[in-house]
Parts: structure tokens; sequence; C-alpha cells
């Protein structure tokens, strides 16, 4: 099982629970902000990748802030952007980027 704690807005947080729903090797957690990234990775040792799906400027907060206080945090992943600290992933529909997350992590 490959656990990833997804930080994005609520609409997209469902889209991605429909697509994960089929993988069953997958399990996501959510947050909508760093508090809420922070707060999870706190209590669940077995996270094993941050997806970021939020705008530029949040997600490289978020990244600073994870990295800083987590320096043995899981590896951060970000949709469609560069952000610094983070792995890329191509910015696709929500199925294909679980894919691409998965591979990813279990490689």
């Amino acid at each position: 099982m490959i656990t990833v704690l997804v930080v994005s807005d609520p609409g997209r947080a469902r889209d991605l629970d429909r697509a994960a729903a089929r993988m069953p090797s997958l399990e996501l957690l959510h947050a909508s902000d760093v508090e809420g990234a922070l707060d999870r990775l706190a209590r669940n040792r077995r996270i094993d990748g941050v997806l970021l799906l939020l705008d530029y400027e949040s997600a490289l907060e978020i990244a600073k802030v994870v990295l800083e206080e987590d320096p043995g945090a899981p590896p951060l992943f970000v949709a469609g952007s560069e952000v610094p600290g983070t792995r890329s992933l191509p910015a696709r529909e929500p199925a294909t980027l679980l894919e691409s997350l998965e591979r990813s992590l279990s490689g």
C-alpha cells in the first residue's frame, strides 16, 4: 500500500478520491493548507509521498515549511510546474496523475 498526502482544495481532492477508488494499492490522505499538512505528517509516519496540487506560490510556501520542519519528510511532488525542493509530475487528469505518482513512489 502506498500512502500519499494530497494538499489541495476540496474540489480537486474529490476528483482524486474518485480516481484512487480504482487503484487498490493507493491510499490518499488530505490536507488543505500548510498547518494541515504538517499535522498529518507528524501524526502519520507511513506517508510515502506528498502531492501538492496548489498554485505555484502556495506549493512553494508549503514545500519550504515542510522541508524546514521535517528534513526527513517524504518526497514532495507538484503537478504541472517546477517548485524547488519538489519533484515535478506532468499535469494530467486525476487517474493518470495518480498512476504517474504511484510509479514514481514504487520504482
